[in-house]
């Protein structure tokens, strides 16, 4: 077997801290169907009881003396007691599902929407396999415990009361034997919790693992990869290891304790006939009817039952604080760029931009990404941010996004502050469209109608229009409604790249960040794209990070950027002639 991954000392002391009283708080708000569910256990323990002290009665009194009358009525109740209980268990596994399943559904969404909140940076850091994994291995293993726990403690915990206080009532004596088990039984059963929640952690870690070698292997850009590398051998071998280690947890989680718990119902096993020993030995012969020992001992029989779920509960708890511990991890990241309490409302935004001494330095960085950096665009013009990969260009475009906020200073549109601002009313004025591109598996039609779910056919033709996409588009099979594929790589870099400045565009940004949006352009493309650029930035304000110092000349303002700092800015003329740093690079 592959070596296995230990526990870090952080995640043993995660788990242990994960709070019951924060697991039970998930259920708040189904106090009433609760309720009822612990209604129906009650009962239904209670009818339950019955068919113990019917069965005497047909041992002891109606066959004996032949009375088949009575005979009748017991075993009528006897069929009624079990027809009751089942009605009442369907009810109560209807309500108690239904009740699991809103939770689960709460907290995929709570899991989901935190994590939505999230900065640009937490998914840097993140594998995104193990964002999946959390969100579907870690809460799907939850799901036994939510849909089933709280109702197999209230119908194991009744029954195991009800039983005892009827089997008291036959016999005392024979009741103090049940429960002699009782100590090693519990003894044993923490043993094997804390085994198994150890062995849980691990299990969750390995498929957090695999999560990611299916993402990173059989992606598009995953495949590509492994194809021109040759390293698809390598690939398989990565998987197989992982699967090969979760055979092993597997194994270990279901095994767990097996051997402990199978000597415990040898030992259950064996009362019943320790009992009838008693019963026939001669200083106990005739203390008792047949009827009364054979009603005892079902009862003693039918209580290991629940008392054995009693205890498997605190193991399935134990183990799946783990679990609980993972997911709860993620709900109390703490939120970096957060959305405003009151926001400003920017009513007919002019898009005038600011950056006032604005720093910015990403975490665990010991440098400053951005340091006192002053820039002024007024509405309608044009800048241009050129330098050096590296220099901090495409950071100053994700803090006018928001994608960031600054470490010190303030970055404002009309004098308002970003993060004064709503997410929805900063997302509506500002546009981008980066070197990235990233495309839906769904049509072009509803790729574009993400931008703006409610866009007409009409605007949606326009947009493509003006990003010079639509005769492509409309040469498709099936047009406007043709699927995209996976991240859009039927299409080449540049059309995705301009089905993505189309989609900006259909919004109508009042302010247009365009992070090397040509990038992926040939020549002649670029030049189609770049009229486009032009004809729609008129009166808007738009920031362009260009790699062709050819596509910006004719901008308001270029400041040139290095190393996070301003170092000169102006037009293009006036840069040319200071012979700084731009006329450097223009050389070049």
């Amino acid at each position: 077997m592959a070596s296995r991954k230990k526990p870090t000392q952080a995640e043993i002391a995660q788990a242990r801290s994960v709070s019951l009283r924060r697991i039970g708080a998930l259920f708040t708000g189904h106090r009433w169907p609760l309720g009822v569910v612990v209604f129906t256990i009650i009962a239904s323990s209670l009818v339950g009881l019955a068919s113990p002290f019917l069965l005497r009665e047909v041992i002891d009194v109606a066959l004996p003396h032949n009375d088949v009358r009575l005979l009748v009525w017991l075993v009528i109740g006897m069929v009624v007691v079990a027809a009751v209980t089942a009605a009442l268990g369907v009810v109560q596994t209807w309500i108690s599902t239904a009740i699991g399943q809103k939770v689960m559904h709460r907290l995929r969404v709570d899991v989901f929407a935190h994590l939505q909140r999230q900065s640009i940076g937490f998914f840097t850091r993140t594998r995104t396999g193990e964002v999946q994994s959390r969100i579907t291995n870690d809460i799907g293993g939850m799901e036994s415990v939510v849909t089933s726990t709280a109702t197999s403690i209230a119908s194991n915990l009744t029954t195991v009361v009800a039983t005892a206080v009827a089997m008291a009532a036959l016999s005392w004596q024979l009741s103090l034997v049940t429960l002699v088990v009782l100590p090693p039984a519990i003894w044993l059963t923490r043993r094997v919790a804390t085994m198994r929640r150890a062995i849980t952690a691990q299990r969750q870690r390995e498929l957090a693992d695999l999560n990611v070698i299916i993402e990173e292997g059989l992606s598009i850009g995953g495949v590509q990869l492994s194809k021109t590398m040759g390293t698809g051998p390598a690939q398989v071998e990565r998987f197989t290891a992982s699967s090969d280690r979760l055979i092993d947890l597997e194994l270990r989680s279901e095994l767990a304790g097996r051997w402990r718990m199978a000597s415990m119902s040898i030992v259950f096993a064996a009362i019943p006939a320790v009992i009838y020993l008693a019963a026939g030995l001669p200083f106990s012969a005739g203390s008792m009817s047949i009827g009364t020992l054979v009603a005892f001992t079902a009862l003693q029989s039918s209580i290991f039952r629940p008392l054995m779920g009693l205890l498997n509960v605190q193991v399935t708890v134990t183990s799946s604080l783990a679990l609980f511990a993972r997911i709860f991890e993620y709900l109390d990241l703490p939120v970096e760029v957060e959305e405003p309490a009151a926001p400003v409302r920017l009513t007919a935004a002019r898009g005038h931009l600011r950056f006032e001494d604005v720093t910015f330095s990403y975490a665990n960085s010991g440098t400053a990404a951005i340091a006192g950096v002053n820039l002024d665009v007024p509405a309608g013009s044009s800048l241009a941010l050129v330098g050096e990969t590296g220099s901090g260009k495409s950071t100053l475009a994700a803090l006018i996004a928001r994608l960031y906020d600054p470490t010190s200073g303030r970055v404002t549109i009309d004098g308002v502050d970003l993060r004064d601002l709503s997410f929805a009313d900063l997302a509506s004025v500002v546009g981008v469209v980066s070197q990235e591109t990233y495309l839906l598996h769904t049509s072009v039609r509803e790729n574009l109608r993400y931008a703006k779910p409610d866009a007409t056919d009409e605007q949606i033709e326009a947009a493509a229009r003006a990003a010079r996409i639509h005769d492509v588009i409309a040469a498709l099979p099936d047009g406007y409604d043709t699927m995209v594929g996976s991240r859009g790589h039927r299409f080449s870099g540049g059309e995705k790249q301009r089905i993505a400045i189309a989609r900006t565009l259909l919004r109508d940004p009042r302010i247009l960040v365009l992070d090397e949006a040509t990038s992926a352009l040939d020549n002649e493309t670029e030049r189609a794209v770049q009229k486009a650029f032009d004809e729609l930035s008129r009166g808007r304000t738009t920031v362009t990070i260009a790699h062709r110092l050819s596509t910006i000349r004719d901008a308001d303002q270029i400041a040139v950027v290095d190393h996070g700092r301003i170092l000169e800015s102006g037009t293009h003329d006036t840069l040319l002639d200071e012979g700084g740093r731009y006329a450097v690079l223009t050389s070049s």
